[in-house]
């Protein structure tokens, strides 16, 4: 069951805690994977990408999760601070609410954001394709605009290698390739191109860089969940459609599939609930658990 999502509401102050599923696995490392604007349907089953539905069929698959608006932002926001804050990709405010980097941050635990050609590290500013600020929820929160330590943690995809190699991979983060590579643009910023290349080539891309992470012995204590920020324009179901979510690592359930409606305020709560943090910022704390993804301990 679904419940209401509101705009703006950020203001300050931490997020709810609770008591987590007593059964769930305390994990060392969590990473949010989001690609873009494609419905459940033309990523399933589709033969573009074999590397992804291979991935779907070996560990598990939420068959009925639904982005929350369009377009990309406020889903963004959602996965990082359980609301939507803005109705706009547009959006050149300072959110103040309780957020992912906050509660992790206060729990004594790290994070980082992989952001796919950044310009440097902690960069704050605009757009410059192919990088998208509306794809870094990170560079908007005021807990991280106001300190260099915290805003040293947005960092371009190439540091996950080094971080792979020497063993540092950050408790909690966020990868967001570029617009080239996350199905967004075409492949190298052609004009044009077909939906299937832009798919295979999304495909390709995660198999080339996802694929050393979670087969990597620095995550053998982690998990990875794999989304879409929203669906196809056409597509309002819930807010932002239907998309394809999976959810990769060595204590996730092998072969599952799951009917239960979800949207990206779960992928918050589960993923605080993972590193054993108590604070759910927004409505992450009423959200449907993902508990069911998981074997006991």
């Amino acid at each position: 069951m679904l419940f209401a999502l509101t705009l703006g509401g950020v203001g300050c102050g931490g997020g709810s805690r609770h008591t987590r599923p007593p059964n769930l696995p305390v994990v060392g490392h969590v990473f949010v994977l989001v690609d873009e604007n494609h419905s459940y349907t033309d990523v399933i089953g589709n033969p573009a990408m074999p590397y992804t539905n291979s991935l779907a069929q070996k560990y598990s698959l939420a068959t009925n999760y639904y982005a929350n608006a369009h377009p990309s932002l406020p889903n963004y926001f959602m996965l990082t601070t359980g609301q939507l804050v803005t109705s706009t990709d547009d959006y050149n405010g300072t959110v103040a609410s309780d957020n992912a980097a906050n509660a992790v941050t206060t729990a004594g635990k790290t994070w980082k954001i992989y952001a796919e050609s950044l310009p440097n590290i902690g960069y704050l500013g605009p757009t410059i394709v192919p990088y998208d600020k509306s794809h870094d929820p990170f560079a908007f929160f005021s807990d991280v605009l106001t300190s260099n330590s915290q805003a040293a943690n947005i960092v371009p995809f190439t540091q996950l290698a080094n971080d792979i190699q020497n063993n540092a991979l950050p408790n909690y983060a966020m990868i967001v390739p570029n617009m080239m590579d996350d199905g967004h643009d075409c492949p190298n910023e052609a004009a044009q191109c077909t939906d299937a290349q832009k798919l295979a080539h999304a495909d390709s891309w995660l198999k080339t860089n996802i694929d050393p992470l979670i087969s990597s012995s620095a995550f053998a204590n982690g998990v990875l969940i794999y989304t879409w920020d929203e669906s196809e324009i056409s597509d309002n179901a819930n807010g932002g459609g239907r998309v394809a979510t999976l959810l990769l690592g060595a204590h996730v359930r092998q072969g599952y599939q799951s009917t239960m409606v979800y949207q990206h305020q779960s992928t918050l709560r589960i993923s605080m609930e993972l590193l054993n943090i108590s604070d759910l910022p927004g409505t992450a704390a009423s959200a449907p658990d993902m508990a069911e993804f998981f074997t006991a301990n």
